[in-house]
């Protein structure tokens, strides 16, 4: 159903060999980077979506070749979770623009009034503008079973939620290049060449950035930790406000996911809107890395503009 959602908007499909799922990975690191590098820069293929999140891309990292990649006509990279291991690289070391917030599985789900799919944001020309607006409902827990109902096309979206500023009450406009993805896989080349988001800004957004994280499913010990560590990386270092992503990840008896991220981030002094849909509860809200964007968090009014540059 995916990859016939994807054919009926007039896009030819072309399935890669390595997608064996009898393991955590579908083939050698060697034969996954060849091919992602040979999607990449192949000037026929307009965007690489993978079927879902995965989990161990950090080990493609030091065999894609970075120089060419730069070289190449940009392609799009579509994905989160694991993925953020190569999205969020991918933008900082070539400047292509990548898109967090689905993968290939979500797309024939039914797009909310306010989002925005991932397939229009492809076929957006260069200075596209679009906004977004969270839904106010999201789903509480679970996933649907592929195999069993291949035909789903809707959300199961059974809670109300919103926007919510952790750090203040009082309203929040900021602006920058978006950058960002999951922690649990960022966190692992925090302090790297991979990961280097302050040459980034001071090269592409001299006037900083709109930094966003997410968390998959680690506890909220284990996410504080991590986004200590991210901090003192630098990652948020050239950050006009951060994004937190809605979670379903555990908190603890005297340590929820929000006081998580307020313990890590508070020293930044810096606006942090949680809830957003950019993690893995569904629905979602897709975030452009390297796209020009400008946040406005109100009592009345929460919206993400984006444009692409």
């Amino acid at each position: 159903m995916a990859i016939r959602a994807v054919e009926a908007r007039g896009y030819e499909v072309v399935v890669g060999r390595c997608m064996d799922g009898a393991g955590h990975v579908s083939a050698p690191a060697s034969d996954r980077a060849a091919e992602l590098m040979a999607m990449l820069t192949d000037p026929h293929i307009r965007a690489v979506v993978p079927p879902w999140g995965g989990e161990t891309a950090i080990d493609l990292l030091p065999l894609l070749d970075w120089e060419r990649l730069r070289a190449a006509e940009p392609t799009w990279l579509v994905g989160f979770s694991d993925m953020s291991t190569v999205l969020t690289p991918l933008t900082l070391l070539t400047g292509m623009a990548t898109v967090h917030g689905n993968n290939l599985m979500d797309t024939p789900y039914r797009v909310l009034e306010g989002l925005v799919s991932w397939l229009d944001i492809a076929a957006a020309p260069q200075g596209h503008r679009f906004t977004q607006t969270p839904p106010g409902r999201h789903r509480s827990s679970g996933w649907d079973d592929y195999r069993a109902h291949p035909e789903v096309s809707s959300y199961t979206l059974d809670t109300p939620g919103s926007w919510t500023r952790l750090d203040a009450d009082a309203d929040v406009e900021a602006e920058g290049r978006l950058i960002g993805g999951c922690i649990e896989t960022l966190c692992n080349i925090a302090g790297t060449p991979y990961l280097d988001v302050s040459s980034f800004a001071r090269n592409e957004s001299a006037d900083g950035l709109l930094v966003y994280v997410e968390a998959a499913d680690d506890d909220a010990f284990t996410i504080c930790r991590n986004l200590h560590g991210m901090r003192l990386a630098g990652f948020f270092d050239r950050a006009n406000a951060v994004l937190v992503g809605r979670t379903w990840a555990p908190g603890a008896d005297s340590l929820t996911q929000h006081q998580a991220v307020l313990d890590a981030l508070g020293p930044l002094n810096l606006p942090v809107i949680a809830d957003v849909e950019c993690g893995h509860v569904p629905p979602y809200l897709p975030l452009v890395n390297g796209a020009r964007a400008r946040l406005v968090h109100t009592a009345n009014r929460s919206e993400l503009t984006q444009t692409l540059r």
